[in-house]
Order: structure tokens, then C-alpha cells, then sequence
């Protein structure tokens, strides 16, 4: 999200900066701060919005504030929006809250973008179990949302049904029946039986081939030794069957590479690592770059299988250890999944990262046993050390808290994950404009800053040198307005990790602040950066220009 008003002047005077707008709010750690647009905003939470609690704020509160904005915002931008938060961000609760709130605002649009927003089943249930919940304003789902529900579920496959019926509250069949859905072939109806437990179902003449096969595979899998599970059968199917090691060792054997990746600590659970044969196997289809560029896969992902999978110290490993060759792999896919990162064709670059205690929050908030070991640290660090690898001869790297400094010791040439690790640490407060302070005070000719931070900046001091006549301004737009005065021609990218409404530096031209922890966000910098005339709204704008329906 790019800001829409400019600077009085840009222009430096006798050593003072010109009159700024004075800050409209306070942010969540009751710092002085710049209120996002409502649309920005909700572009902001449909990004990095999950629905946990984060270090300042509860998941409720997160909830209230969207459905605040929302108010604010035209339909037509949250259809967008939500298919922009599923397909681009990855997400899975937000977009579905989206379109949930799209149903009580225009119902034409909700009919057009429900099949773009929910792609599996698992977003179905979301959705359905949203709308029933009341939090979008409706707790029955209504005549439309029926009809794309069934609609939905009579263009899966029969095999899709099967495979989606995995999962509860609510279930596959739980919205079959809410919705009441019509079998329309002799299989489809054959399926529903089978799915809602019918007395007999098992042995129906019609039931599809893939559940015949599945059937067979469970008598067969206590009876017979070296049975195979069926091809196409999804791996969740299959998990709480009594599965031997032989099994297990052809589920990994025939997983494709994301599969591969999310799956490594469930392979060593049940002894695929056990042969050494499996263990080469996995470890070189892994760090294969064929397989890594078809899936598009970017660092974050990565980097999250080497944490889980005990790749860092910190780590609690499974019961049965990750073999160190299939770790190794993942740090060598890790490296090779860079080259999917920009470069920006030799321009210089300063990075800030963000080291404050709020920080070391879940970045996918907190979820009780099930939160994530990533924090928002880990992350800043790792987007950091991305880029330095990317534009390794034009690359400055900052940590700051309520203080910047440069660090020195970092080498291009090295692993993401040392760079990573000499990155991230745990600091104190926050002050946002610190690195940009610091560039001022040597004279910085960057052509690109960008500050990665939770933007809860809160140590500025009012009344510093720095603020110069501008006591009610952020001490980060100061700072900005210097380092644009020298250099007219650089940009500034303030990445925001958490869901949040308010910004440290007003809206003008040539600041993009932009939302997310997927890895969509590159492909929003490398546009900005190459852009030759920036729209303040650049990342609003995006959202619009690339959602079709």
C-alpha cells in the first residue's frame, strides 16, 4: 500500500526539513502514526491477517477492526481482494471471511468470485463453518450461498469429493446436508451413501472406482502383505489407517515435491528414512532446481520446513530424527529457490530489519500448541538475507530497535541460513525512523530503502534535534523527507508482517507500503521498483489491476 498525499516541499532549508502533516493517530504500542486508507488497511489484514492473537493484538480485535473497514470499502474491491488473498497471499481463513462479508454486500459478485476463492475443500468448510459463526453478519448461509455451494460441489469430480470429504466442523457431509445437494449420476449418489455411513454402501454396484479401491486397500492392508494404497488417493485418506513402513515408503515414494517438502517429518514418524535408498531419494528430489522452479516455490517456504523439520538449533525434532542429508537438501533447495528473489539491476539498496521485542511474535500469531516456531524476526531476517544474496555488490543490511547499526560481518557468498542467523536477534523497543537516521548521518545515496518492522514504532523522540519545527509529524517522515531531498530519485518499501491501520511515514509518491509474509511481496517490490512513476495507491492498485472475473 503506496501513500496518496505529498510532502509540502521537498526541499531542505538552512538544515530544517519543511512543514509535514501532522500524525491522525496513535498505533497498537501508543506511538504517534499515519492512518492507512480503509482500503489500504484491509489490503494490510487480507495479507498477514490469520486471525490469532499477535503481540498487541487479540484475534478478536483483529476481527473487529476488519469488519470496521470493510464498511468502508466498496464490494467490489473485496471480491478482488479475497481472490487476491487466496491466489497471491496463500491465505486460507481471511479470504474466506471476505467472501463471507461479499455475501451480504452484493450478492451478483459473490456468485462470480466463489469459485475463484474456494479451490479445495478445505475452504469450503471454512467458509461454511464462517457464515454460520455470525461473525459476517449472518449466522444462516441464505439461498445464494446455497446454490454456489451446490454448485461447487457438482463440478468436483467424484474423485475430487472423495478426496475433499477429509476434515470436520463441518464436515464434507455436514454441508452436503446443510445445503441439500441433489446426486445427479448414479456414482454421485452411490458416493453421498457412502460418505454419510449408509447401511450397505460399501458394496454399491456404483460407487466410484477410486473408494472401490480404497475399500479393498483397507480389508487388504491387515490382510495382506505388500498391499498398495491406490493412486490418487489424498495422503489424509490414509493416515489413520494401520499402515506398515512398505507403505509408507511408496506414499513418500510417489509424493510430488510440495507434498515432499510439508511432509518430512511424517515420513520419519513412520521409518521411510529407515533405508538409506529412500532417504537419496527424497534428499535429491528436494534440492532437484527442476522441481523447485515448477513449483514456484519461494524461501519462506522452505525455510519453514527446515525449522520444522529440526533444522535449527532450537528446534524439538521428531521422535524418529531427520536424517542429515535430507536437512542438508532443504538448506541446498532453500539456496537454489533464491533465484526466484529480484534483483534490481544494480541499484543501491539499504535494508532495515527490525529486531524489537515485539517482533519475536508467531508471525502467524498465536495458535495455542499449534503455533508456529517462525517469528516475525525470522522472517524480516530471512527477507533481508534474500535480497543481500539477490543484489549481493549493492546491498546494505540494518538491525535496529530504538537504535540502527550496520551489519558489517555479513558476506553475500554465505548460506541464507548463516546470514539469517547473524540477522535476526532479540532487541528492545522500536523506533522506525532509526535507519533511516542513520543513512541521513552518513550522507546514504541508496536508491532503494526498505524497512521491514511490525511499523509499532513507539521510541521516537518529540522532541529531538531530528524533528526540527515538526513536533507532530513521525520522526520517520523527517527522516524520509531528508534522504528524499538528497536523493530525488529513491523509493522507500515499508513491509508490514503484522495486520495493522496505521503507517510511520503519510502518503505520498514513491513510498510503497506493503502487507505480507507470503512470497507474493517480491513480485509487488521488483513491480514498484521498475515502475518509472509510482502511484501512491501502488499496492491498492495492484490488487485491482490484477484480480479478473
Amino acid at each position: 500500500m503506496s501513500y496518496k498525499s505529498v510532502f509540502n516541499s521537498a526541499n531542505s532549508v538552512s538544515g530544517k526539513v519543511a512543514s509535514l502533516p501532522a500524525t491522525d493517530t496513535v498505533n497498537l504500542a501508543g506511538g504517534q502514526a499515519y492512518s492507512l486508507s480503509a482500503k489500504q488497511a484491509v489490503a494490510q489484514f487480507a495479507v498477514t491477517g490469520t486471525f490469532n492473537g499477535t503481540y498487541y493484538a487479540s484475534a478478536n480485535d483483529q476481527l473487529n477492526s476488519i469488519k470496521a473497514l470493510l464498511a468502508g470499502v466498496e464490494p467490489e474491491f473485496i471480491a478482488k481482494l479475497a481472490v487476491y488473498s487466496r491466489k497471491s497471499a496463500h491465505m486460507k481463513d481471511m479470504p474466506a471471511f471476505l467472501l463471507a462479508s461479499l455475501s451480504t454486500r452484493d450478492i451478483n459478485l459473490f456468485k462470480k468470485v466463489f469459485p475463484l476463492v474456494i479451490d479445495n475443500g478445505k475452504m469450503l468448510r471454512n467458509f461454511v463453518q464462517i457464515m454460520r459463526s455470525g461473525t459476517a453478519g449472518r449466522k444462516s448461509l441464505g439461498s445464494a450461498p446455497k446454490k454456489a455451494i451446490k454448485a461447487w460441489v457438482d463440478s468436483r469430480s467424484d474423485e475430487q469429493l472423495f478426496n475433499d470429504s477429509v476434515g470436520n466442523d463441518p464436515s464434507l457431509v455436514d454441508v452436503i446436508k446443510m445445503v441439500h445437494v441433489k446426486a445427479g449420476t448414479p456414482s454421485r449418489e452411490a458416493l453421498f451413501k457412502y460418505l454419510m455411513g449408509f447401511e450397505g454402501s460399501k458394496t454399491l454396484e456404483f460407487l466410484p472406482k477410486i473408494v472401490k479401491e480404497f475399500e479393498a486397500f483397507k480389508s487388504d492392508v491387515v490382510l495382506v502383505d505388500g498391499a498398495m494404497p491406490p493412486d490418487k488417493i489424498s495422503f489424509e485418506m490414509l493416515t489413520a489407517l494401520p499402515l506398515t513402513d512398505l507403505h509408507w515408503k511408496k506414499i513418500a515414494t510417489d509424493a510430488k515435491w510440495h507434498m515432499t517438502r510439508m511432509n518430512i517429518n511424517t515420513f520419519a514418524r513412520h521409518g521411510v528414512f529407515s533405508d538409506p535408498a529412500m532417504v537419496d531419494m527424497v534428499a535429491t528430489r528436494l534440492k532437484d532446481k527442476k522441481s523447485i522452479a515448477h513449483a514456484r516455490v519461494f524461501p519462506y517456504q522452505l525455510f519453514a520446513a527446515y525449522t520444522q523439520t529440526g533444522g535449527d538449533e532450537d528446534s524439538v525434532t521428531t521422535t524418529t530424527s531427520i536424517p542429515l542429508k535430507v536437512r542438508n537438501a532443504l538448506q541446498d533447495a532453500l539456496e537454489i529457490s533464491t533465484e526466484n528473489v529480484p534483483s534490481f539491476n544494480g541499484k543501491k539498496v539499504a535494508i532495515g530489519v527490525d529486531i524489537s521485542g515485539s517482533m519475536h511474535c508467531a508471525i502467524t500469531g498465536n495458535r495455542g500448541t499449534a503455533t508456529s516456531k517462525i517469528k516475525a524476526n525470522d522472517v524480516a531476517a530471512l527477507f533481508a538475507a534474500c535480497l543481500l544474496k539477490a543484489n549481493a555488490d549493492n546491498c546494505d543490511v540494518y538491525q535496529f530497535d530504538t537504535t540502527c547499526k550496520p551489519l558489517t560481518t555479513l558476506n553475500a557468498k554465505d548460506s541464507l541460513i548463516t546470514n539469517l542467523t547473524k540477522i535476526s536477534f532479540e532487541g528492545g523497543g522500536t523506533d522506525c525512523a532509526s535507519t533511516l537516521a542513520l543513512l541521513n548521518r552518513k550522507s546514504d545515496k541508496s536508491d532503494i530503502v526498505i524497512i521491514v518492522s511490525d511499523y509499532e514504532s513507539w521510541a521516537q523522540l518529540s522532541q529531538s534535534a531530528a524533528w526540527q519545527g515538526n513536533p507532530k509529524a513521525t520522526q520517520m517522515a523527517v527522516e524520509w523527507t531528508k534522504f528524499k531531498a538528497r536523493n530525488p530519485n529513491a523509493k522507500l518499501i515499508c513491509l508490514d508482517l503484522v495486520p495493522h491501520t496505521t503507517t510511520q511515514v503519510n502518503a505520498q509518491k514513491d513510498v510503497l507500503c506493503v502487507g505480507g509474509f507470503s512470497d507474493q511481496v517480491f513480485d509487488v517490490i521488483k513491480s514498484f521498483v521498475d515502475a518509472d512513476g509510482n502511484d501512491p495507491d501502488f499496492f491498492v492498485k495492484t490488487i485491482e489491476e490484477s484480480v479478473k472475473f
